[in-house]
């Protein structure tokens, strides 16, 4: 096992953002494929929770992370074609939700 090395970013090839979240703070990692056809990181970034977002729900939690990830790779991502991955399934009715939590929506 090896210490994951930063790539530069080829803006010719679609990045893939992951994002996870936990009880204290949120993450993500933007990454690409190299030659070898591996997946390597481009930016990890993180954030400590403050006491108040803390106290949200997991769902909550998850969808921030994503909302956080995606404000700060903005110059990597805006007006690309981007994949994201997270492991909250609970988000995936966020596709199909019209007026339940406005909170989550916005």
């Amino acid at each position: 096992m090896s210490d994951p090395v930063l790539r530069a970013p080829d803006f010719d090839k679609p990045f893939l953002v992951t994002t996870d979240a936990s009880e204290r703070g949120v993450g993500a990692v933007l990454m690409q494929k190299g030659p070898d056809q591996e997946f390597h990181p481009v930016v990890f970034l993180s954030k400590k929770l403050s006491e108040r977002e803390s106290n949200w729900s997991v769902t909550e939690k998850e969808c921030y992370a994503i909302v956080y990830a995606l404000e700060k790779l903005c110059p990597y991502v805006w007006g690309r074609r981007f994949h994201l991955q997270t492991d909250h399934t609970a988000l995936k009715w966020l596709h199909t939700v019209k007026e339940t939590n406005k909170k989550l929506l916005r």
